[in-house]
């Protein structure tokens, strides 16, 4: 069983992949911000890759980092690729706010919103996540307690041989 401090360590952890998902998801629009800047023009070649590039990155990232918790033998396969698939599905979900709000104010609006939805995915997953570990810890301490009652020692005996002591006889 895990120690208090190794439960900690690894839920600090977990929190690393917030900030890295986070930023990719940001950088989704760096082709966008290069050719706004002037590093980039928006014709040509370059700016069809730096968009390919971009927008595939946040994925990459995903891919990669979960790659590596499954080769370093850090997570399971099984959960290293159902972790994935989640993290993907909410930076994708993130980076469609990001575009609808392009559409809407322009891209300098949709990194502060395609990164704060990403961001606020795992909150609101911590939450109910402990939501739900502390009715488990409930139902836990219940049965616990039901359990001592059970093993409760009577006080007296007859409580324990009604049919063999009379209750009106004292046991001393």
């Amino acid at each position: 069983m895990k120690t208090y401090e190794e439960i900690v360590q690894s839920y600090k952890k977990r929190q690393k992949d917030t900030v890295v998902d986070t930023l990719a998801t940001g950088l989704t629009y760096m082709d966008e911000i290069c050719v706004d800047s002037g590093l980039l023009e928006e014709a040509g070649i370059m700016g069809e890759l730096t968009s390919t590039v971009c927008s595939a990155l946040p994925f990459v990232i995903i891919a990669v980092t979960e790659g590596t918790k499954i080769i370093l033998g850090r997570k399971p396969a099984k959960n290293g690729t159902k972790d994935a698939a989640a993290r993907m599905v909410k930076t994708g979900a993130a980076i469609g706010v990001g575009a609808a709000v392009t559409a809407a104010a322009g891209f300098w609006a949709a990194i502060p919103a395609t990164m704060g939805v990403r961001a606020l995915f795992d909150k609101y997953k911590s939450k109910s996540l402990e939501q739900v570990r502390v009715k488990k810890r409930i139902s836990r301490l219940r049965a616990l307690q039901a359990q001592l009652e059970e093993q409760k020692m009577p006080e007296r005996l007859e409580e324990i041989y009604p049919d063999v002591i009379p209750a009106d006889i004292e046991c001393n």
